[in-house]
């Protein structure tokens, strides 16, 4: 361990999360890392929040815990806006009275995804559903707080763990002989590990620079961070399949958005330039399909 290490500590919220369960093992080593699940750290208890982040004293809080029930936000359009927005700012202004920093972890769904190209970190925000709405508000209140930060926006996070497209496309593979998949949507399909290991690599360049508030304020601002590549969930779904080596795949149809309605609008186009990452950090995520290859291998 970094001999200065002892002198740091990460404050991981939602442990128990796809991220959080990832960065809890990325982050060990480079600081005393404090893991919380919701039994601890409920987000929508904001008193909670306070109490928590006063007793910990951490120097930096790395926030993947969130609301992400995408569809169920727009009958709890007010439990999201808690969770993602109002606790979200409650840490930042925690990290503010501590000289601490947050980085926290944000989506493509703040974009109304009519672009063409990738979205980049400058472009207009436009959330079409009450989640979107409920995340850019979370950016907002961070970037308002006035504390050093970093905010990852990132998309279609999969892994081993928890409720994801992987998963669900491995369990119902297994179940029925045909799938319809969505075929107008795309984006790119990101690892839970991938983010953690990479928030790794961000967190040791701050020690390795002397871990200074200047080194933090510095880089404050909005990056994203996703896979390399981009594809459609059809695209993604025949993936996992092709690796997944079942005796008996199902068949993939593709079919548009519109046949497939969801309580939530989804955007056309999550893809996101990570191009002001690599400036900056000099990181680049690998390819989503070498990802998604390690992902199943490590199954």
């Amino acid at each position: 361990m970094n001999p200065r290490a002892v002198e740091r500590t990460i404050l991981i919220t939602g442990v128990s999360g796809q991220v959080g369960y990832e960065l809890a093992r990325t982050l060990q080593g480079l600081a005393r890392v404090v893991a919380v699940d919701r039994s601890v750290l409920d987000l929508s208890n904001l008193d909670q929040i306070r109490s928590v982040v006063r007793d910990t004293r951490p120097t930096l809080i790395v926030n993947p815990a969130a609301y992400t029930a995408v569809d169920k936000a727009e009958s709890e359009a007010e439990l999201a806006m808690r969770i993602n927005a109002e606790a979200p700012g409650v840490l930042a202004e925690e990290a503010k009275r501590l000289g601490a920093a947050l980085v926290h972890y944000s989506t493509d769904y703040v974009f109304d995804g009519t672009k063409d190209s990738a979205y980049v970190e400058t472009d207009a925000t436009n959330p079409q559903n009450e989640y979107g709405k409920s995340k850019l508000a979370g950016e907002q209140a961070i970037q308002a707080s006035g504390c050093a930060h970093l905010i990852l926006r990132t998309s279609w996070v999969y892994g081993m763990r928890g409720k994801n497209f992987l998963l669900t496309m491995l369990r119902l593979g297994a179940e029925r002989p045909e799938l319809k998949i969505v075929a107008d949507q795309f984006g790119a399909p990101t690892w839970s590990n991938t983010i953690a290991t990479l928030t790794a690599h961000i967190v040791a360049q701050s020690i390795a620079l002397d871990d200074s508030a200047d080194w933090w304020h510095g880089r404050t601002g909005v990056y994203h961070l996703t896979a390399g590549d981009s594809t459609s969930w059809h695209g993604f779904a025949s993936a996992i399949f092709d690796q997944a080596r079942l005796e008996n795949p199902p068949r993939l149809l593709p079919i548009p958005a519109s046949d497939y309605p969801t309580p939530a609008t989804r955007p056309a186009n999550s893809r996101m330039s990570n191009d002001k990452l690599a400036q900056v950090f000099g990181l680049r995520a690998p390819r989503w399909e070498d990802a998604l290859r390690l992902c199943m291998e490590a199954r």
